[in-house]
């Protein structure tokens, strides 16, 4: 379902986690009467915010490095 609380993608959303193990932890019936909801949506948007984070800074990274080797490349070129 969700990460595990000591994985490292799940580091800021531990409080909603337990929140939402708490809720399913009152008992079947709480659960399956959308009595956790709430705290199942908290979880999912903290685990989206970090993912589109994790996405944004391997986005810049690869850039980052594809400009890298462009220029590696252009280099080679002109040297050749």
């Amino acid at each position: 379902m969700h990460p595990h609380l000591h994985t490292k993608n799940s580091v800021g959303c531990e409080e909603v986690m337990q929140a939402l193990e708490a809720c399913h932890a009152r008992g079947f019936l709480y659960k399956a009467s959308g009595m956790c909801n709430d705290a199942k949506h908290a979880v999912t948007l903290c685990l989206r915010a970090q993912r589109k984070e994790r996405t944004r800074k391997n986005r810049e990274e690869a850039m980052q490095k594809r400009a890298e080797t462009k220029a590696l490349w252009k280099d080679i070129e002109e040297n050749s």
